[in-house]
């Protein structure tokens, strides 16, 4: 039985899963959103969310708390001057996921994990911004 047990493992042991999050933390920091497995977003929601608490906290005992999870400045800065402001009205729920079909190769289960209070801009629909008519 899993009762009480809120760690999903993802088929890693502690420090591979550890650098697995911080990694992904890094990417959603610096590409506001990303693609990922169903199970390693919803692995990565609590920790993008502790990360944007401590961001919002700004004071230094918090930078470092932060730099000593992700272990990279260039994220850290990004969290703290652009994350954590656009953040602050929010109590909770920073991120959203939202789920893909499955993946052509194995068929895991996809999804998006972004912002909900930071505007992606999504590629893919060049006739919009070039101003093409049909």
């Amino acid at each position: 039985m899993r009762h009480r047990r809120k760690t999903a493992k993802l088929q890693r042991p502690a420090h591979q899963r550890r650098a697995l999050l911080s990694g992904l933390a890094c990417s959603l920091i610096k590409e506001k959103r990303i693609r990922t497995t169903l199970a390693k977003a919803k692995a990565l929601r609590p920790v993008a969310e502790k990360l944007v608490t401590l961001g919002k906290r700004g004071d230094l005992h918090a930078r470092r708390q932060a730099l000593g999870y992700l272990r990279q400045k260039a994220a850290v800065a990004m969290l703290f001057n652009d994350v954590a402001p656009a953040c602050a009205e929010r109590q909770g729920g920073y991120c959203r996921i939202t789920k893909l079909g499955p993946r052509q190769g194995d068929a895991a289960p996809m999804a998006y994990i972004e912002w909900v209070d930071i505007a992606v801009a999504v590629g893919g629909d060049d006739d919009e911004e070039l101003g093409a008519e049909d």
